[in-house]
């Protein structure tokens, strides 16, 4: 009933930057937090940053000073601007989203995630 849309990643240069966006569509009613996670080879899914639906961000350490989240509540879309791009950064970036969904009049809530999208930084 919901979806998560990715784009953006791609090859970049350390030091270089790339955007990322996420579209939610579907029967939704509101969106709460949206968030970027990513999953490097080998490793485990880690929080890269989140939003609240009134703009109050969380990133983690590795990022912080180099990654920027936004969003459009106008668009359902949430960014991810990502400056200083370092080898590390590697990875398949993941959408979430906490979102309330109508259908005939009844409510329900949702944690979809998206496709993800491959960035990869090379040295």
């Amino acid at each position: 009933q919901v979806q998560l849309v990715e784009s953006g990643g791609g090859l970049v240069q350390a030091g270089g930057s790339l955007r990322l966006s996420c579209a939610a569509s579907g029967s939704i009613f509101s969106i709460n937090a949206m968030g970027w996670y990513r999953q490097a080879p080998g490793k485990q899914r880690e929080l890269v940053a989140t939003i609240s639906s009134v703009g109050s961000t969380n990133y983690a350490d590795s990022v912080k000073g180099r990654f920027t989240i936004s969003r459009d509540n106008a668009k359902n879309t949430v960014y991810l601007q990502m400056n200083s791009l370092k080898p590390e950064d590697t990875a398949v970036y993941y959408c979430h989203a906490e979102v309330l969904v109508t259908t005939t009049g009844s409510y329900r809530y949702l944690e979809p995630w998206g496709q993800g999208t491959l960035v990869t930084v090379s040295s």
